[in-house]
């Protein structure tokens, strides 16, 4: 408990660039963080791990990195930014830059790869759910991250989600100081018309599991599974639809307008503000 309050006391400090003032240490009897706190803390360090890799922040450099501007890759070393700035989440590692991939890389470059399977657990059983480690960590990052996100910020979400619905076809976090007019027909090209590709597959593979059951049960598990992936694939076509017609138009954002009055422009293809 010690060290894992040590570990957030040195990210904390880098968040906000106190490393002058405060000391990360912390001696026995002031170890702070119990269970009640734990999850909110959880949430406060995969906030911090989502900034790390947009490059909002840096473990090399403390305090806020990049919120517009001039890029400086040289203050990234040790944890690399997401290249195109467009960070899918997916309800399986479909992309290499997938966002639960990414956090496992981060979870093992601050805390060492000794202990990740037992840090990543830690970071799970904090959040609760249902699975495996990794498997809680997605689900947080499918239904709960954003909601998070907009709270911390007052409605006034810095990273943006790209959303197609309920069925989770395709979603993916912008960064709006990272937003550049080719950022949508990117995220359409690289990433919506990919994951369209791999419905298509899944469901091929899906069908043939189902014709070539070897019992009832089989047939079933896998007839569900085929109807979950084609309502999916179904809500991504008519996602594609929207987004299409924004690609097309390569829209460029003033920072200065503010978050709301950007955040309207792509309303329809962004996840509802609650």
């Amino acid at each position: 408990m010690k060290e894992n309050e040590e570990e957030l006391n040195r990210i904390f400090i880098d968040i906000y660039g106190l490393a002058d003032e405060l000391t990360p240490e912390v001696e026995d009897k002031d170890v702070t963080v119990r269970r009640a706190d734990l999850p909110r803390d959880i949430r406060s360090l995969i906030s911090y791990a989502v900034g790390c890799m947009f490059g909002r922040y840096s473990l090399d450099t403390p305090g806020l990195v990049y919120a517009g501007g001039e890029w400086d890759d040289s203050k990234y070393r040790t944890f690399l930014p997401d290249e195109d700035a467009i960070i899918p989440i997916c309800d399986d590692e479909y992309f290499d830059d997938d966002i639960v991939g990414r956090f496992v890389e981060f979870i093992a470059t601050v805390f060492g790869k000794e202990t990740l399977e037992e840090n990543l657990q830690f970071i799970a059983d904090a959040l609760g759910g249902r699975g495996s480690s990794r498997e809680v960590i997605r689900s947080y990052f499918l239904t709960g991250f954003y909601a998070d996100h907009v709270k911390t910020y007052q409605k006034r979400p810095i990273y943006w989600l790209f959303d197609s619905g309920k069925k989770n076809g395709f979603k993916c976090l912008v960064y709006m100081h990272r937003y550049c007019p080719d950022t949508i027909a990117r995220i359409r090209t690289d990433y919506v018309h990919e994951q369209q590709s791999r419905y298509r597959t899944a469901i091929e593979s899906l069908e043939q599991a189902r014709d070539n059951a070897a019992t009832a049960g089989d047939k079933v598990k896998a007839g569900k599974k085929l109807a979950a992936v084609e309502a999916q694939a179904k809500e991504l076509l008519e996602y594609e639809e929207k987004i299409h017609h924004l690609a097309d138009q390569m829209i460029a954002i003033d920072l200065d307008d503010g978050v709301k009055h950007n955040y309207a422009i792509f309303q329809d293809v962004l996840a509802k503000i609650k």
